[in-house]
């Protein structure tokens, strides 16, 4: 039988499909504006076209990103990750709506650089940002993809898949692949300054997240997989570009947490990579970030017995409260401890207002791999509540008070018997983000219906404990595989599914249209509805849309827009998952392009 690392294989020759395709305008013609005048350029050619802000009046007008603005963004603008601070994905326009989704159309289509990566494009003042493929930044025309200029970073580096960038005052702020933060002007594409992250010679760090502007630091998830001490969280002064203040996301031994780890030496501690944006509220000007877990899993496989020692492994899976200014941690709730499985609880940091008990609070929504769930007080880290989308078979219980998890013995790791165990270690859910209407308190998430069946045999070579974990799917599989899951939040209940036999593979999009858009790994690209889950708008891309959509406005008129063909770890053992169950093929993966739809 083949295990899901021999799938992931595929994923590399897929990849090495698009690494040297060449950039070119959609229709063959030279690109417009500024590109003009260097014609159609080789991606392993590319250099920096630095614009002059007085010719071009987009840029000339382009009004300054201040901490007010990023608290109450324009309605047209999408100006972070998941453009809010909240982590919603919820845009509050509506001309694109039930009625009249059926009149979406194609506005305009731009080739960007193909590779590894997973982007989101930001807006602001009718321009868009985005985050390409081999450390290439653009700036366009909102409206039309007109080039307006293109940074390019060569670090050397090999380049890595990323989420994208961030906007703050007159910058862009761009993590590199060679461990740099990037201050661009935003009007030229002027590099402003550079900071070089110290790894302490250290390697096998990424930079996966969109940076988080807050308190006047940008701040970046550091990913450490294998990298003894684990992973940290990093604040670089906006102005200077000067390191503020770093955490470390693995408790050191003789600190808070450190004795959490089976008394194994820090250099044996690894993992607690971060790798996904964090979330920010103003009021209580608190970040949260989620932690990822360790892969050195076997010194943690058993507790030692020791009074005061566990093998709880902080702060792995655990949502982390820090003061932006000075990187002090306030709170951390740790969502499942001991994780030896790999079933991250990374994901985005929702912050919701919710009734709990008759009062209004502000609540952290998050969920792991498993896609579990959990709601926890912002202020304070409290649990509150879980919701089950009902998955995953390795919690059968939680303690309604402290929300401790048990875990199901059947699944616990053996070396004797073939366990099966959902979800999949890729996840009931992965990185494509949910996203919540502000309203109605639905949620809406993309998910996966996959398990695996493990072994304690010693020849898994993605954790340390030797567990073998080879992909089935869920018994008594009907054969659909892919789900989309509606969750409403204020009864803590799960709502509508859509569920299909291709899975979803980007990010949702809600709008206040009363949309939920999302892409699948068929190339299909669909709007749904929030109260029923019907397709009400449907079309087919020529590549995988794997990444994060946004809308966003330019002159009264409403956009969508997706990145497709820009190909991610994910995606490709999805690709050899569907191969393996259905037999399907992705015969024409088509070329890394933007696509921008209006209604027609």
């Amino acid at each position: 039988m083949r295990t899901i690392i021999q799938i992931a294989t595929a994923f590399v020759l897929l990849v090495a499909q698009f690494v040297n395709t060449a950039i070119a305008q959609q229709d063959g013609s030279p690109p417009r504006g500024i590109i003009q005048q260097y014609g159609r350029n080789n991606a392993s050619s590319l250099q920096s076209l630095i614009a002059d802000p007085s010719n071009v009046s987009l840029l000339r007008n382009y009004s300054s990103v201040t901490d007010q603005l990023l608290q109450a963004p324009p309605t047209s603008d999408w100006l972070v990750w998941r453009r809010t601070y909240d982590n919603k994905g919820f845009s509050p326009l509506d001309s694109i709506n039930r009625q009249t989704v059926s009149n979406l159309d194609l506005a305009w289509r731009q080739a960007v650089t193909p590779g590894n990566n997973m982007p989101t494009p930001l807006v602001h003042d009718g321009i868009m940002f985005l985050y390409s493929a081999g450390d290439v930044v653009l700036a366009m025309d909102a409206t039309n993809g007109e080039l307006l200029w293109r940074y390019r970073h060569d670090g050397g580096a090999v380049t890595s898949h990323k989420f994208g960038i961030s906007l703050h005052e007159d910058k862009v702020l761009v993590p590199t692949s060679d461990l740099h933060m990037v201050a661009l002007d935003a009007r030229s594409g002027s590099v402003l300054w550079d900071h070089a992250i110290d790894t302490n010679d250290n390697t096998g760090y990424a930079l996966r997240s969109a940076p988080l502007t807050a308190g006047g630091q940008v701040i970046q998830g550091v990913a450490a997989s294998r990298v003894p001490g684990g992973g940290f969280i990093i604040a670089v002064d906006l102005e200077t570009g000067e390191e503020t203040w770093r955490f470390n996301t693995l408790a050191r031994p003789g600190e808070p947490g450190g004795n959490t780890w089976n008394n194994i030496p820090l250099k044996q501690r690894q993992g607690g990579s971060v790798w996904n944006t964090g979330g920010y509220d103003p009021d209580l000007d608190l970040v949260f970030f989620g932690v990822s877990p360790t892969y050195n899993t076997g010194p943690l496989l058993y507790p030692l017995g020791i009074e005061g020692v566990s093998n709880d492994a902080l702060y792995t899976n655990a949502t982390l409260a820090l003061r932006p200014t000075t990187g002090e941690l306030v709170w951390y709730y740790q969502h499942m401890a001991n994780d030896q499985f790999d079933l991250d609880w990374i994901f985005e940091r929702s912050i919701v207002e919710l009734e709990i008990d008759g009062e209004t609070r502000k609540v952290i929504v998050t969920a792991g791999k498993p896609g579990l769930f959990d709601a926890v007080d912002a202020a304070t880290g409290q649990y509150l509540f879980s919701v089950d989308p009902g998955i995953q078979n390795i919690v059968v219980g939680i303690d309604p008070v402290t929300g401790t998890k048990f875990i199901n013995p059947d699944v616990i790791p053996d070396a004797e018997i073939i366990r099966t165990v959902c979800p999949l270690y890729q996840g009931g859910r992965n990185w494509q983000a949910s996203s919540i209407n502000n309203e109605s308190k639905m949620l809406f998430v993309p998910m996966f219906e996959v398990c695996m069946d493990t072994l304690l045999n010693g020849e898994g070579t993605l954790l340390s404990s030797g567990l073998w974990m080879d992909a089935v799917p869920i018994p008594g599989s009907d054969g659909n595989f892919g789900r989309l899951q509606a969750i409403d939040l204020e009864r803590r209940e799960l709502a509508w599914q859509h569920r299909q036999e291709i899975p979803p593979i980007s990010a949702t999009l809600a709008t206040a249209g009363g949309l939920v858009f999302l892409g699948f790994l068929d190339h299909s690209f669909k709007a749904f509805d929030q109260q029923t889950g019907e397709i009400l708008w449907q079309t087919e891309l020529d590549a995988i849309p794997s990444s994060f959509p946004i809308s966003y406005g330019v002159d009264g008129k409403q956009y969508i827009a997706v990145v497709a063909g820009q190909l991610n770890l994910h995606t490709g053992i999805w690709l050899g998952l569907m191969n393996r169950f259905t037999g399907y093929t992705d015969t024409n993966p088509g070329e890394a392009a933007l696509w921008v739809f209006a209604l027609d």
